[in-house]
């Protein structure tokens, strides 16, 4: 995930326990940030996960720190995603599901727009780590895509993740459809000059 919190004081990992704690946290979070905005009762948000407010409160201290893990978690996912992509689809293929994917990572932010628009500077080194994770991500399958082929060389990697983000915007407001027809418009100008344009590209 990402966050401070896994570990414990001593640098120990966290217990099987307290991880599943914070998993179910996180899940509980989301959903409830989803549908009842971001200023729901923390006990909304306990119950959901099956814990005690005071658990909620051991993890994460304040709101922001749940919010941060919550997108965090998010993140790590997507970049997780890239390198699972790569080794199960062909090169050209794996760009443009790992592209959707991105898509589904915006529309986590529906929930919490309220809270990441805020201005709080809690939030302010999330876009450092939002980049810092999916730029070498989307680098590699860009990389891979280029080498095959299936989509032209010389494409920024960060100039292009900054682009899709704005481009997915519409998922974040609850128009996740929108969003991933317009990805597939970006996708679709990738493979413009590519030197092969067969199957499974």
């Amino acid at each position: 995930m990402g966050d401070d919190r896994e570990s414990e004081s001593d640098g120990r990992p966290v217990r099987a326990d307290a991880r599943r704690n914070i998993d179910a946290l996180l899940r509980a979070a989301a959903e409830v940030f989803d549908t009842s905005g971001v200023d729901a009762p923390v006990k909304e948000i306990a119950d959901k996960a099956g814990v005690g407010v005071g658990t909620l409160y051991r993890h994460f201290p304040q709101r922001p720190d749940l919010i941060k893990a919550i997108i965090r978690q998010e993140v790590d996912a997507c970049a997780d995603a890239a390198s699972a992509f790569a080794t199960s689809r062909p090169p050209g293929e794996a760009l443009a599901v790992w592209m959707q994917r991105l898509v589904d990572l915006v529309a986590t932010k529906r929930g919490l727009g309220a809270a990441l628009h805020s201005g709080n500077s809690a939030y302010q080194s999330l876009p450092d780590y939002v980049f810092s994770r999916l730029t070498p991500a989307l680098r590699g399958l860009l990389d891979a895509a280029s080498a095959a082929g299936s989509i032209r060389s010389g494409v920024d990697a960060h100039e292009l993740l900054l682009a899709s983000m704005r481009v997915a915007t519409p998922a974040s407001e609850g128009d996740t459809a929108q969003a991933r027809r317009m990805m597939e418009l970006i996708v679709d100008g990738l493979r413009f000059g590519a030197t092969n344009t067969g199957p499974g590209d």
